[in-house]
């Protein structure tokens, strides 16, 4: 059997640079002409080592070691944030930041090579902070100057055995897609701490994987909905420690609450431990929450509980959703987010009775396939822009789509004056059935009260000329035709 590289194009079908329509996009794939294109122009792009980092930062006793440029953790600042807020959430009255270490590779780093600060990195490490875990993180300039870390890392732990100590495979150009640092970083999990080492199985443990940007409120929803199926969660690896690392084994099934961020790694799971898994949607609106609970019961052998409890869970919700369909019947939403979260979220919106009339996602493939095709059955003639960032694309289309409502990431789209709502922020609910309930009342309100944006549209000026927004947005996509 070919092991999977953790880079994610290496699987057939993955297309990462498309703008189309949802309807055109879902003929062509089942044609199988959705070919691969490329931009001659792109803004910065999100890359796989802040992923690989950002996955793994809120582990306890661990540092975390950058081989790389000082910019290279520029973008952590927002892992950091959300590791603090999560803290304050779950009720740590001493908050406090991850340790992270930047060995700084600098013009004679790429000259000479890094491998002293990578090692005096180690040592400072193990010096100030005593932790179970090191992980060192590679990067496009410590690649490029071909530092073997893996070596490094070898020769360390003989000097510090009470530490594991992971080289992580993230350089940021070895992929496009940048989920493949979630990869990335759960290969060197199994290949350093699990070591594809079967232990005895807990009665009912459920590995439940989540990403940063799940809030304290999603995980309790979460847990909540898997303790009524009877199930013990083990919480990973967002808030978690070695030892609950060390359980992922004893584990009788998996989930993601994220389908993007531990799917290739429960596939895995599923090879080396026996670990089966419930591989289906991010549980945003009804239907998909119901698809998620419907998912993991199916694992469980629980599908007739599964069904009591989902019938329960209408009857007490679906009156409170009527009268915020009240508020929201028949606006207009452009919808930005990662893949698993976008396409979630688009689905939402038709428990609002909104109309889709963008959609911003990173990536196109097999999942995504599916869910266009329910999407296309709902809204129609929506545009499709699959882009790892490229705000210059976005903000061309919000301004010619002029949506009521945008939805995902809204720093540009706010700027535009355009009400919005921020579903990555990982501190407020917007998931299951509780968290359905929140992000409708969230959205209404911002619809309501759009006050903030207009004035920021007024005193703010994005930074594109105005010929910009009369061009086609996908000007730049070469080869999709």
């Amino acid at each position: 059997m070919v092991k999977y590289s953790g880079v994610r194009e290496s699987r057939p079908g993955r297309i990462n640079d498309l703008g189309t329509t949802g309807a055109q996009a879902e003929e062509n794939y089942k044609k199988g002409c959705l070919k691969r294109a490329d931009r001659s122009f792109a803004q910065g792009l999100q890359c796989q080592q802040i992923n690989s980092m950002a996955a793994l930062m809120s582990l306890e006793d661990a540092v975390f070691i950058s081989h790389s440029p000082q910019g290279c953790v520029g973008c952590t600042t927002m892992a950091v944030d959300m590791y603090r807020v999560g803290q304050y959430h779950r009720g740590i009255k001493n908050i406090k930041n991850p340790r992270i270490i930047v060995t700084n590779i600098d013009q004679k780093s790429a000259v000479f090579g890094g491998e002293k600060k990578l090692r005096d990195s180690v040592k400072k490490a193990v010096e100030r902070y005593a932790p179970k875990l090191i992980f060192i993180y590679a990067s496009c300039a410590s690649g490029i100057i071909g530092d073997d870390i893996d070596a490094i890392a070898g020769d360390l732990q003989t000097e510090y055995p009470d530490t594991i100590i992971i080289p992580i495979h993230c350089e940021g150009f070895k992929s496009k897609i940048c989920a493949s640092g979630f990869d990335a970083a759960f290969l060197s999990i199994n290949k350093y701490i699990l070591k594809g080492e079967k232990i005895d199985k807990e009665e009912n443990l459920v590995n439940l994987f989540a990403p940063t940007t799940v809030s304290y409120a999603d995980q309790k929803e979460m847990e909540r909905m898997l303790t009524r199926l009877g199930a013990k969660v083990n919480y990973i690896p967002f808030y978690s420690s070695l030892e609950k690392i060390r359980k992922i084994p004893a584990a009788i099934a998996s989930t993601s609450i994220c389908k993007v961020f531990a799917d290739e790694f429960m596939k895995t799971l599923l090879e080396d431990y026996e670990i089966p898994y419930s591989h289906t949607v991010m549980p945003i609106g009804i239907r998909n929450t119901d698809k998620w609970y419907r998912g993991i019961a199916k694992i469980l052998h629980k599908e007739d509980e599964v069904e009591e409890i989902i019938a329960k869970e209408h009857e007490r919700i679906e009156p409170l959703i009527a009268s915020l369909r009240a508020r929201l019947q028949g606006k207009r939403v452009f919808i930005c987010g990662g893949t698993g979260r976008s396409f979630a979220a688009a689905a939402l919106i038709d428990d609002f009775g909104m109309e889709l009339v963008g959609l911003e996602t990173p990536t196109y493939d097999d999942d995504a396939q599916v869910d266009i095709e329910y999407l296309n059955g709902i809204h129609k003639n929506f545009v499709l822009d699959i882009a790892n960032m490229q705000p210059f694309e976005q903000v061309n289309l919000v301004n010619k789509l002029k949506p009521d409502a945008f939805i995902g990431v809204p720093e540009w789209a706010a700027k535009l004056g355009i009400p919005t709502t921020h579903v990555l922020d990982g501190k407020r609910p917007t998931m299951g059935y509780d968290g359905l309930l929140f992000l409708g009342n969230k959205i209404a309100d911002q619809l309501q009260n759009p006050g903030f944006n207009k004035k920021l549209a007024k005193h703010v000026r994005l930074p594109y000329k105005d010929s910009w927004y009369s061009e086609d947005a996908f000007k730049y996509i070469t080869g999709r035709d």
